[in-house]
């Protein structure tokens, strides 16, 4: 039997508050809503459960307050079957908390006190440095400062580990950063920020891809909601297309589909194949309501790609 492949993430913890209304408010306006829904979430804790529940070996490198919401998160992740040795629980800052408002079409709004992320360290990274070095890829976002996005990357690098990085929320990124990213994965707005074109169609997302491209990236994944993602970098470029599904909330389909991206990569699987999962994984992740809740495990994933495209996950030595 082939070893499970490994992956590390490094990135943040959040707990998210949702109510589903009717609309987004606009500024000044109260919108009487529907259900509310307290769940684990933040872009990290979310990728390392995405990969987990596909069977990929988790590590996560963290802060989490010392609080009710921060043991709520830990005892998640531990029960995700995350390895959770480089999460730091912090006294000095609470948990991080996301406030979001899911509108009927399943679109959200999402404000963030980051709490504890904000002091996630290159020293809390440089303590798992030799994890990092044994991963099969190496899985950043910006929820957390830059110098230490920046550092994990550096060390990743030095060890030849490939790098997803998932530059969310969009602020610009220096060459170095990027030149250490083996597949950058923004949405329309980050890419559009990144790059300078704006994404709007298929035409414009290749101008885009191939501007990131020319800014050090290795590979550029622009992911594009219901439309799906389009892909660049030395084997090519193609759209794959989105999968149409009713969805009940966009919340976490970017880090469902960063996170199967990380494990098919680890596999081995070529960059065209590791997106056309993702992009599976990404759209039964809008299904659900919430954040972690709505991440698939490999069976559910399975049963609902079978119906759609099937991509091979074994892993290719």
């Amino acid at each position: 039997m082939s070893r499970r492949v490994r992956v590390v993430v490094v990135g943040s913890s959040n707990t998210d508050l949702v109510v589903k209304a009717r609309a987004i408010p606009l500024p000044g306006e109260t919108v009487l809503g529907g259900t509310f829904l307290s769940a684990p979430g933040g872009k990290g804790a979310n990728q390392a459960v995405a990969a987990a529940r596909l069977g990929a070996d988790v590590t996560f490198v963290a802060r989490i307050g010392i609080d009710g919401f921060g043991s709520a998160a830990m005892a998640g992740l531990i029960t995700e079957g995350i390895h959770t040795e480089f999460v730091v629980r912090d006294a000095e800052a609470a948990s991080g908390v996301a406030l979001i408002t899911v509108d009927e079409r399943g679109e959200n709004a999402i404000a963030v006190a980051p709490g504890s992320n904000g002091r996630l360290s290159p020293d809390d990274v440089e303590r798992a440095r030799d994890a990092i070095a044994d991963a099969d890829v190496l899985l950043l976002q910006l929820e957390t400062p830059l110098e230490t996005v920046r550092h994990a990357a550096r060390l990743a690098h030095a060890a030849e580990v490939p790098v997803v990085l998932n530059p969310a929320p969009a602020q610009p990124l220096d060459r170095q950063l990027l030149g250490h990213a083996t597949v950058l994965t923004p949405n329309r707005g980050e890419a559009s920020l990144l790059s300078g074109i704006a994404v709007r169609d298929g035409p414009t997302a290749e101008a885009s891809a191939a501007a990131l491209l020319g800014m050090g990236a290795t590979n550029v994944v622009i992911t594009l909601g219901a439309d799906g993602a389009f892909w660049a970098g030395p084997n090519g470029a193609g759209l794959v297309e989105g999968i149409s599904v009713d969805a009940a909330d966009t919340t976490a389909a970017g880090d469902a589909f960063n996170g199967a991206l990380a494990v098919a990569l680890a596999a081995g699987q070529a960059i065209a194949d590791a997106v056309r999962f993702a992009t599976v994984a990404g759209a039964l992740a809008t299904t659900r309501l919430g954040a972690q809740p709505s991440l698939p495990t490999r069976e559910a994933l399975e049963t609902f790609q079978a119906a759609h495209v099937a991509i091979p996950l074994e892993r290719k030595d």
